[in-house]
């Protein structure tokens, strides 16, 4: 019996809608990788982007336990001589609250060219409503995934 290795042209995509609203930001993040990479297919492939897209709305109203919201702090570089910038969760949120949410997922994906394709089917929306109509995406139900 050989081992199945899947092709890229051989993949079907679905899209995935996930409701980001009163969830805990680690655990959506989860959820996300794991769909983005393909690991809920039974072809899954480490080396081939076997993965879904997936849209997160309500990201504005995702959660965080403890007294993250206050000491959990997220650093960017602008590159230039002592440009290091630093902003906590709930600045992070005020200032845009789908950014929180990408960090938090691109680092859960492979840090090289096949994590990058994976992290562009990931599209996140702070409201309520996106654009993604035409693609009829799947409400993600976490309890049916199991």
């Amino acid at each position: 019996m050989k081992t199945y290795s899947a092709k890229p042209l051989e993949v079907e995509r679905k899209w995935y809608l996930i409701d980001a609203d009163g969830m805990t930001l680690g655990r959506l993040a989860v959820i996300a990788a794991d769909l983005l990479r393909g690991k809920h297919k039974p072809q899954y492939t480490p080396n081939v982007d076997t993965g879904d897209f997936v849209i997160i709305i309500n990201a504005a109203k995702i959660c965080v336990s403890g007294k993250k919201e206050t000491d959990k702090k997220y650093y960017h570089h602008t590159g230039f001589p002592g440009g290091l910038k630093i902003a906590s969760f709930r600045e992070l949120m005020e200032k845009d609250a789908t950014i929180a949410i990408e960090k938090a997922v691109k680092g859960m994906l492979p840090h090289n060219t096949l994590g990058q394709e994976q992290f562009n089917k990931l599209k996140v929306y702070a409201g309520s409503e996106h654009p993604h109509a035409a693609q009829k995406p799947v409400v993600y139900n976490e309890t049916e995934a199991k």
